[in-house]
């Protein structure tokens, strides 16, 4: 018993096992254990005592694995730890005071367990005869190195995973790092770009071959870079290049000895003209992308504008020119300015730019088949031509005779002077050679050419605008006429069909005094299809449908334009533009329409041309009369302004102011009045009354009233005063005032006298402000009804009188045929037989 007491007390017991793992999210802490914390901070002293550098260790040694790599870790650890459980499970252990104690080679100490208990039992059993097989110390050495072998290995592997990737500190510290360097080498080539450019403006000449490596940066990959190294190249360029063309010279000049100063000369020259030619043709490639495209343009515009008469300006006007109808509008209106300061300061280049401007523009026309924007026409406009070109030939020519008589006096007297002295006189001679190289070589280099030259070169000019304006009148016509084939009716007024006519018409209006007699009928025909528009009263000609009724005004006007410019040297009949403006002025829009094109048309055609005829005045003064009344007062202004003046230069038409029973007291040949006729002259309006006038007295805006009263108050008399402003100011005035227009009510004063207590009564009823809107809605709604029930009525009348027309002809058609019927039926019967 005893033994057995101390065998027990001996009994060893194994170490408890570790908590199974929990993740961190399933742990909670309650209210309760913080506050025992909290009470009882002595037990929470191991905290402190933790060994946290083995703990960062671990923690830093997988801080750079991904997430992929540290739950497969993880991942093995549990499993291992698994295999690991299951396997004590299934061993089944022995009591170390039952088993003895077993001692490996290695020198460790172990317990047996049961299984290997029944091995080795097993083994006895089955091999009785063979012995433990002992290893040696050799083999044991051997199997201590694989196992080191191994471990390093294990551990290699482990590295190679760790650093597989870098940590997120380091990967930001590189774009950081990277960002920098971006940043600092930006800010050292634009000091570079600055440094070099200051060099080459403070001593060109010096530091000429700094434009080589300037020229370097534009091939740069970052595009800021390259934007600056194209603005500060411009900038270089338009301080140092010299005001003259650059000529390289000839082999022979080469090979001719000079001086220091001379090679100098021609080093800089032919280095600048190199570095100029290499930036142009960069500026031309760049101009391709869309990214470059605003600072290109603007590049080339700047050196065109500054440096007209350097070398390769017609690669500049080329870039230029291409660019005048671009839809961007910036870069368009960049163009346009660039083209008119050309032409405006022909200073600058002597007229060569301008010729070659000009031709461009018309070859750019005719390439696009005039579908461009305006504003590449309209800088055509900017152009000035030399009236009295010919004028001074004469005093020139006058003074060369004085010059050459006044030389050849003094050549006599010279030679009378040095027959005895053939030295001075060889000296004089080279004076003479020389002077005479230095003013051919002045002629070269000065901008301003002789008057023969530049009459030359605005004569070359002056063709090419009329060659680009007459194209564009032919091609108006031409696709006007095709697409109402095509279209069978168009819309008129289509907006973009024909974008350069406005400018183009404008255009002759302006040089129409400049206009060859051999192409004026050519022209007045044009304008007269485009007026025509597609009227019915002229049928033989082609039609031209879709232009506005501004550009139809226009084409009359430019005819009147040019007729009153050569008025001594032509005989054309101008009826055909009365008529069109006789049609058109009912055709006007307010809204759709240009009332300023109207008023000048109204202006030129009928105030400013000599005396009309009695039956067209008195027609465009009825009709005038009427499109008072329909539209706005600016409109109402103008065609009263030329009313009046038409009524004082032609007395007679003043009779329509009378109100006899059949209308004026001079009706003319023509009856009746026809309002709706084509012609002026077949209308009969002297058969009519202005009895418009007098509702246009009552109009609301006081301007329009009062000259309506004064035109119907117009006597008989000749000596009447003439009106001094004219349709187009008189529109002006009235659309401007019309903005900021208050029309106020008159009170007209009663003569019957006031009775007691209706005072109140009839001032309230005189007030604007009672006005009832409702009523005046209502009053306005059942005019308007009225207007739209009479055009109605008008429609159905037309319907009717096809209908009735229609009919008839089918009751003649079933006349015929029976009639045909008849016939064939006398002809079908047997002769009688005898």
């Amino acid at each position: 018993m005893g033994k057995s007491k101390g065998k027990q007390r001996k009994q060893v017991t194994l170490p408890p096992e570790l908590p199974p793992e929990i993740t961190e999210d399933e742990i909670e802490v309650s209210d309760e254990d913080l506050q025992f914390v909290d009470e009882n901070t002595d037990y929470a002293g191991f905290v402190s005592r933790l060994d946290t550098q083995s703990i960062t260790r671990q923690v830093t040694r997988v801080e750079g694995l991904s997430e992929d790599a540290l739950e497969a870790l993880y991942e093995n650890r549990r499993r291992k730890a698994l295999e690991q459980k299951e396997n004590e499970r299934s061993v089944v252990q022995v009591d170390p005071v039952d088993a003895l104690p077993v001692k490996t080679l290695d020198g460790e100490v172990y317990y047996r367990t049961f299984s290997q208990i029944a091995e080795v039992a097993e083994n006895e059993e089955g091999n009785e005869d063979k012995s433990i097989v002992k290893l040696t110390k050799a083999e044991r050495r051997a199997k201590l190195k694989r196992s080191k072998k191994e471990a390093k290995k294990q551990g290699k592997e482990l590295a190679k995973t760790e650093e597989v990737l870098p940590t997120q500190q380091e990967a930001i510290l590189a774009e950081v790092k990277e960002d920098l360097m971006v940043e600092e080498t930006f800010e050292s080539k634009k000091c570079k770009l600055a440094e070099l450019g200051m060099a080459l403006l403070a001593d060109p000449e010096s530091n000429i071959k700094s434009l080589k490596e300037m020229l370097q940066f534009a091939k740069d990959g970052d595009h800021s870079i390259v934007k600056l190294g194209m603005l500060s190249l411009l900038a270089v360029f338009k301080d140092i290049i010299p005001g003259y063309r650059i000529r390289l010279p000839t082999e022979k000049e080469l090979e001719m000895k000079v001086s220091k100063e001379v090679k100098k000369m021609r080093y800089y020259e032919s280095t600048l003209l190199s570095a100029y030619k290499g930036y142009l043709q960069k500026l031309l490639a760049l101009e391709k992308r869309p990214i470059f495209h605003h600072v290109v343009v603007r590049c080339i515009c700047t050196l065109l504008d500054a440096v007209p008469h350097f070398n390769f300006c017609e690669s500049l006007l080329g870039a230029v020119v291409r660019n005048i109808g671009s839809s961007d509008d910036v870069v368009r209106r960049l163009c346009c300015a660039t083209i008119k300061s050309l032409f405006t300061n022909e200073g600058k280049h002597g007229g060569e730019a301008t010729v070659e401007a000009v031709r461009l523009i018309a070859d750019h026309v005719k390439a696009h088949d005039c579908q461009l924007h305006p504003d590449s026409v309209e800088v055509l406009m900017s152009l000035s031509f030399d009236e009295n070109l010919g004028k001074p030939e004469v005093q020139e020519g006058n003074n060369k005779m004085k010059s050459k008589k006044y030389k050849k006096r003094k050549n006599i007297e010279e030679t009378n002077q040095m027959q005895g002295n053939d030295r001075k006189k060889g000296k004089q001679e080279m004076m003479a050679k020389m002077k005479e190289e230095v003013a051919a070589d002045y002629k070269a280099v000065a901008y301003t050419p002789d008057v023969e030259e530049r009459k030359r070169m605005q004569s070359e000019t002056l063709s090419a605008v009329f060659e680009t304006y007459f194209r564009i009148l032919r091609h108006t016509t031409q696709s006007s006429v095709a697409s109402s084939e095509a279209n069978g009716s168009t819309t008129p007024g289509a907006s973009g069909a024909h974008p350069l006519l406005a400018p183009c018409l404008s255009g002759l209006g302006k040089f129409s005094h400049l206009i060859d007699l051999d192409y004026i009928g050519d022209l007045m025909n044009y304008l007269k299809r485009l007026a025509s528009g597609g009227s019915n009263s002229d049928v033989s000609a082609q039609k031209v449908q879709n232009l506005t009724v501004s550009e139809r005004l226009h084409c009359c006007i430019v005819a009147f334009k040019v007729m009153t410019s050569n008025l001594d040297a032509l005989n054309v009949d101008l009826q055909d533009f009365f008529v069109q403006l006789y049609n058109l002025v009912l055709e006007y829009r307010p809204g759709r329409d240009q009332g300023g094109v109207l008023a000048e048309a109204l202006k030129i055609m009928l105030c400013d041309d000599r005396q009309h005829d009695m039956q067209k005045a008195a027609a465009f003064a009825k009709r005038l009369a009427t499109f008072s009344l329909c539209f706005g007062s600016a409109e109402s202004m103008a065609a009263l302004v030329t009313l009046k003046n038409l009524l004082q230069k032609n007395v007679k038409c003043r009779n329509l102011l009378e109100n006899d029973a059949g209308g004026g007291s001079v009706s003319g040949s023509i009856a009746k009045y026809q309002p709706y006729a084509s012609d002026p002259n077949l209308s009969g309006a002297l058969a009519s009354v202005l009895w418009e006038l007098n509702l246009l007295s009552k109009h609301y805006h006081p301007t329009v009233s009062t000259l309506a009263s004064s035109i119907s108050c117009m006597n008989t008399a000749q000596n009447q005063v003439y009106l001094s402003i004219s349709p187009q100011q008189a529109f002006i005035n009235l659309s401007l005032e019309q903005e900021s227009f208050d029309p106020k009510f008159s009170t007209q004063k009663s003569n019957n006298k006031r009775k007691r207590g209706t005072g109140p009564s009839t001032l309230a009823s005189i007030n604007p402000t009672s006005i009832d809107e409702n009523e005046v809605s209502k009053k306005l709604g059942r005019h308007f009804m009225l207007l739209r029930d009479i055009k109605e009525n008008e429609r159905l009348r037309g319907e009717l009188d096809r209908t009735r027309s229609s009919l008839q002809l089918y009751e003649e058609y079933k006349k015929q045929r029976k009639s045909l019927k008849h016939k064939t039926k006398k002809s079908k019967k047997p002769l009688p037989v005898n």
